[in-house]
């Protein structure tokens, strides 16, 4: 049988994306079945990849949980942090997991860590078998408000951050506030810096509980009642914002606020930068820059500055570098399609979007940054 010519073929389907996110209490403990809560239990087997701090932690508890339960478990150490963002932990991710084999669909690998890790095991999910199941417990800040709580997977490669990912939805997301009580201060902070994207841009409210709670959320690592609606009120801000749009179909994205400027800085500064101080710079940076426009009053950028102070974030202005910053302007462009898209604050929970930025913009809001954080003589 011959074609016809100009016959043509479409294929068109939908794919339902569900997923939870818990608040659970204790979630290494055997009476709490959470961990478990996915996939099958009797005979069945996990594949545990841990944050090494976290791992010295609770390692004896986590392979006590397991073995009460009955489950089989592979559990991997892996360091935290940027630098095993990359291709060789996948890979070696890949090869540890062919090495205990999983059910391709009710054996899900589970994620223990922070934002770094689960972007890396949730890029393993995605590409293992073409897919497999995973559950993220987010063991830090970032990771608990932000990280966790998409769909997006990656590593970093040729010097660019996530530059080869992928969208993979977890299974489900235990949050356990418990987990954040180990974190050091300047963790908290990290983490503190999502918070504050959010509630800058969109969230005027979580703004008002920061300037009131916040320091004394960081002084107890969360673990306070008042902490726990900061945590849900930023975690309910990021679900508002990615639900509609997982699939990032639409680039013009309010919480790509902060992520601009701060991808060449934090790939420059590696080693002084986590990434929330990065993202902090950026929202100074964009503040500033909208105070110089007329978008943003200058009482609303004190109040900004003030905040940061008063939740004892001390922002690296000295590595900001107008070069460093239209660099990663120019590869967002690439990123957005053709757009700066840059989210900036017309008031304290609001924005706009700005496609023309300047380079002499950057140079004038690095001015103005250090002239509003200077000692006052």
């Amino acid at each position: 049988m011959r074609s016809t010519p100009g016959t043509r073929w479409r294929v068109s389907e939908t794919r339902q994306i569900e997923y939870d996110l818990l608040n659970v209490d204790d979630v290494f403990d055997p009476g709490n079945a959470a961990l478990l809560s996915i996939g099958r239990i009797h005979g069945g087997r996990r594949f545990v990849v841990v944050d090494d701090c976290v791992y010295r932690h609770h390692g004896e508890r986590l392979h006590a949980y397991f073995a009460h339960h009955e489950v089989q478990a592979r559990i991997v150490p892996v360091a935290g942090g940027e630098a095993g963002k990359s291709m060789d932990t996948w890979q070696s991710l890949l090869r540890a997991l062919d090495d205990f084999p999983i059910h391709r669909r009710d054996e899900p690998i589970i994620a223990i860590g922070g934002g770094v890790l689960t972007d890396v095991v949730g890029f393993v999910a995605s590409s293992y078998r073409r897919g497999v199941p995973h559950v993220k417990v987010p063991t830090t800040l970032m990771g608990y408000v932000d990280a966790s709580v998409g769909i997006k997977t990656g590593v970093n490669f040729n010097g660019f951050k996530n530059r080869i990912g992928s969208f993979e939805p977890p299974a489900r997301v235990l949050l356990d506030r418990r987990l954040l009580a180990t974190l050091e201060p300047r963790h908290l902070r990290n983490g503190m810096c999502e918070i504050i994207k959010l509630a800058v841009i969109k969230d005027a409210g979580l703004f008002q509980q920061l300037e009131t709670f916040g320091a004394a959320g960081m002084a107890s690592a969360f673990q306070g009642a008042q902490s726990a609606h900061i945590l849900d009120r930023a975690i309910e801000g990021m679900l508002e914002e990615l639900a509609p749009n997982l699939y990032e179909d639409e680039l013009a994205r309010k919480v790509d606020f902060g992520h601009t400027f701060s991808y060449g800085l934090e790939t420059r500064h590696e080693e002084h930068l986590l990434h929330g101080e990065a993202v902090l710079l950026d929202i100074l940076a964009s503040t500033a820059i909208a105070c110089g426009r007329g978008l943003l009053g200058e009482a609303d950028a004190t109040r900004i500055l003030a905040l940061v102070a008063t939740l004892g974030i001390t922002p690296a202005i000295e590595l900001l570098d107008v070069e460093l910053m239209w660099q990663s302007l120019q590869d967002r462009i690439e990123h957005r399609n053709g757009r700066q898209h840059v989210p900036l604050p017309s008031a304290i929970g609001a924005c706009v979007f700005a496609d023309d930025i300047t380079r002499a913009e950057l140079a004038a809001s690095i001015h103005t940054l250090t002239a509003w954080t200077q000692p006052q003589t």
